[in-house]
């Protein structure tokens, strides 16, 4: 029996520099062994190949880590042995992430042949003051030009941003928003600065904005950012939503590839989490499985599969009872935007 589709995450750890606020799984490496890196990525990709058989994959999310470092040559021998033991699918969604200032015209096409058709571009600030402040190492300029170098090649283009930095008020982020109005984006990441132990930015007593201010911030968005919010974090006109993380976000299976990739496999009707550096494995109850699809889900806008097996491991007597928290719509149960505001608390409620 064949498996199920199985969508592609592939982890590049390196950076030119870590940011302040940076807790993912990357180091700053200013000459990484790419030709060891790309045979490991390969040789995980055998791997589940053979244990997945020739599986569809709709989506290949190439993250990091700084992905758009990575020498083309690399990323076309880790596509083409994707190639090679999976079946892409022929709408198949191929994202590189990128920092500006690592990627110019003529290795964005590059990558393009070899495959790539989303970009994703770490902008993150439109201030050059701010920018220095998180430790980025481009300037807004930068930024401006990679969006419309992307654009103008006819690639879907996404562009991230951070807001909520100390000292910020709800006006910055009305501010920020006009601003993106103006790039003719297609697809933005609105992220709440969050302050990680492990970094610098841990290490300082930072004056952060109060929770109701946060609160405020993340309503004006929806105000004045002319991109429709699909995702607690996500923004997007019609269509153009990030595919691979919908498909992740919706309880599909996916595979991690590299050091801190995270996946969840479903082979032979069982569900397993990837442990460590992808190639290990254990079988997740389905409880568990059900309660990430619901963590998941309920971040979205349309909100979570109502499964059996879902259904069991929530309150909907409570879920009933709590129409301005969550809302039950045929097979599908989505959080309120008021139950937005409070998430982690509805999450908490709602399962038993």
């Amino acid at each position: 029996m064949k498996n199920a589709p199985h969508n592609i995450y592939i982890h590049v750890p390196y950076c030119i520099s870590k940011c302040n606020y940076c807790a993912f799984f990357s180091a700053a490496c200013a000459t990484p062994d790419w030709d060891k890196y790309t045979a490991d990525i390969c040789d995980e990709i055998q791997f589940w190949a053979q244990k997945l058989g020739r599986t569809d994959v709709p989506t290949v999310f190439v993250g990091g880590g700084t992905p758009s470092l990575m020498p083309v040559a690399c990323f076309e021998k880790i596509m083409n042995t994707i190639r090679n033991n999976f079946n892409l699918l022929a709408d198949v969604e191929i994202t590189i992430e990128s920092n500006p200032g690592t990627l110019d015209a003529e290795k964005l096409r590059a990558f393009c042949a070899a495959g790539a058709n989303r970009l994703s571009v770490g902008v993150q600030s439109l201030s050059d003051e701010k920018l220095k402040f998180l430790g980025r190492r481009h300037s807004v300029a930068d930024a401006l030009n990679l969006l419309d170098t992307a654009q103008k090649m006819g690639l879907r283009v996404s562009a991230d941003f951070i807001y909520g930095l100390p000292g910020d008020e709800v006006a910055d982020v009305i501010n920020l928003c006009e601003q993106i109005n103006k790039l003719g984006l297609q697809h933005c990441s609105m992220y709440e600065l969050t302050i990680e132990p492990d970094t610098p930015f841990g290490k300082m007593n930072l004056n952060m904005p109060d929770n109701e201010t946060m609160a405020q911030m993340y309503l004006a968005i929806s105000d004045t950012l002319n991109i429709p919010r699909y995702e607690v974090s996500n923004d997007a006109t019609p269509g153009n939503e990030c595919r691979h993380n919908q498909n992740v976000w919706d309880g599909d299976a996916y595979i991690g590839i590299g050091r801190g990739a995270a996946g969840r496999v479903f082979m032979d009707g069982i569900w397993y989490e990837q442990l460590g550096n992808g190639a290990r494995f254990e079988k997740l109850s389905d409880t568990a499985r059900a309660v990430e699809m619901i963590l998941t889900g309920l971040r979205t806008i349309r909100g979570c599969r109502l499964t059996d097996t879902i259904k069991n491991v929530i309150d909907m007597d409570w879920a009933r009872n709590n129409p301005s928290q969550v809302q039950i719509n045929d097979d599908r149960i989505s959080a309120t935007p008021n139950g937005m505001l409070i998430l982690d608390e509805v999450v908490v409620k709602l399962v038993k």
